[in-house]
């Protein structure tokens, strides 16, 4: 009886463990959380009544299981009119939420902050109507990718699979088709855009919508803010001579703003700039130790000019100035570095005499108003319930980013992401380009973007340059924000 009562229990245990191996891997469901408000505005001189909506997109697996929650903030006029055109915006990093765009530029609130580059100092942070937000020809939807705002990869989803290049703008595409099924609007008119690696992250998304993957949604423009699209232009490897050809405009702006040289405008500082570093310092640079003394000394003599820097400081850098040094040095002589960010900002470090900045006194200047806002907006205003922290520079994408580019790795590693804007230009006779620079931007500068948008492959005739007086989010400055809500209200209206 004993034997016969264990081998009866035999197939009962199988059971059960089958059982608690089926319940294990059958994937957990996660319930997406969608809050709306109705609220008006107005907007472009216009009064619009309009619908906010922050929901969550479920990304899952070939066998179902939920691998990426992504977070996005819709504001939709009322009633909803198909034949409006819908912008989809993201931020950069990668890492980055879209809190800067959303709150800073063209969401219909934004966070005062001064407007003439100080710190931004502490709470409470006051939240404004935002008359320069672009819901009077636009519907307006924020992106936050993975890792980014409030969302997040799933526990054990691997950071390979969102993190990097490719797959983060395979994930956004699927978002925005996912976007425009739900909400009835693929036949309206279709925007992509976003700041500094969101621009990167536009030209990626583009090739999966129009290009690549898909090929399916076709674009009407996409509007790049503070670009990067070339890589090699903002890295000063020793041997890469573009780093310093492309930050130089930059410098003689700088210099200009904080009265270490003299010009007409920072126009007119930056067209010299251009000029001389195009053309006479390319050219020493690229003949090396080759470079006779004579012209060495012109160069120099004009490099000093341009940048309010000693020529025997030039000297000793070999007439190759980082930035980093540069933020350093141009206000050593009054105990200040500039912003990397945005260089009208101003900065006291530990002491005087280190050779780069402690930090960048451009972003500690702002960040503490943006997290406050998207926070107070997002879950007092909207209703979005989470425990999770607004990721508004994330690290874990950064630190997990994968750079390569297909097969461009190796030997074949020069991450340039701006050909595929031109076949995708070149692939929709009717795509249009729209690029905002800051003067006063090192992080992506506008002569690479310049450098980037003006070679080979790129229809000139359907893009549009824009420039303003601040830095990397220009939205900061008043009168930037203004201009450059115009600028794009206009582009907006010129399709």
């Amino acid at each position: 009886m004993l034997a016969a009562g264990a081998i009866s229990m035999v197939p009962y245990s199988a059971t059960a463990q089958n059982a608690e191996e089926t319940k294990a891997e059958k994937p957990v469901s996660v319930e997406p959380q969608i809050r709306t408000r109705d609220m008006t505005g107005t907007f472009g001189g216009q009064r619009i009544s309009y619908r906010a909506t922050i929901g969550e997109t479920v990304l899952k697996s070939d066998d179902g299981k939920p691998e990426a929650v992504i977070v996005t903030t819709g504001y939709v006029k009322q009633p909803r009119d198909s034949s409006r055109p819908v912008f989809f915006l993201f931020n950069g990093g990668p890492g980055s939420g879209s809190v800067w765009l959303q709150m800073g530029a063209f969401g219909p609130k934004r966070v005062a902050i001064p407007s003439d580059a100080r710190d931004d100092g502490a709470p409470p942070y006051p939240l404004l109507d935002n008359p320069d937000s672009l819901l009077d020809v636009a519907d307006l939807v924020f992106i936050d990718p993975p890792g980014t705002g409030f969302s997040y990869l799933t526990d054990g989803t691997d950071p390979k699979k969102y993190y990097g290049l490719e797959p983060d703008a395979e994930a956004v595409a699927k978002v925005i088709r996912l976007w425009l099924n739900d909400n009835g609007r693929w036949n309206s008119p279709k925007y992509l855009g976003g700041e500094s690696y969101g621009t990167t992250r536009t030209a990626m998304v583009a090739r999966k919508l129009e290009g690549e993957t898909y090929n399916d949604v076709g674009l009407n423009g996409l509007i790049l803010i503070s670009t990067i699209l070339d890589f090699a232009g903002r890295e000063p490897t020793p041997g890469n001579e573009m780093a310093y050809v492309v930050t130089l405009p930059n410098m003689a702006a700088a210099a200009y703003y904080h009265g270490k040289v003299q010009a007409p405008s920072v126009e007119a500082i930056a067209e010299e700039a251009r000029r001389f570093a195009i053309g006479p310092f390319a050219t020493a640079l690229l003949k090396g130790q080759d470079l006779p003394d004579a012209e060495r000394a012109a160069v120099r003599a004009e490099l000093s000019r341009l940048t309010g820097l000693s020529e025997q400081y030039l000297d000793n850098a070999d007439l190759r100035v980082t930035d980093q040094r540069f933020y350093k040095e141009l206000l050593r002589d009054r105990g200040l570095t500039i912003g990397r960010l945005d260089s009208r900002y101003t900065g006291r470090d530990f002491d005087n005499a280190g050779e780069t900045p402690d930090n960048d006194p451009s972003f500690y200047g702002i960040d503490a108003g943006y997290t406050a806002a998207i926070n107070s907006w997002a879950r007092e205003t909207l209703g979005f319930e989470t425990t999770r922290e607004y990721q508004s520079i994330g690290s874990d994408p950064g630190r997990n980013w994968q750079w390569s580019l297909g097969s461009g790795s190796g030997r074949n590693a020069y991450l340039n992401v701006a050909p595929f804007i031109g076949q995708a230009m070149r692939q929709n006779s009717q795509l249009r380009l729209f690029n905002a620079q800051g003067y006063y931007d090192f992080a992506t500068p506008f002569f690479g973007a310049e450098y980037s948008l003006k070679r080979t492959g790129i229809p000139q005739d359907r893009v549009e340059f824009h420039y303003y007086d601040a830095g990397h989010m220009m939205y900061v400055r008043d009168e930037d924000r203004a201009k450059l809500s115009r600028d794009i209200r206009e582009f907006i209206r010129g399709r």
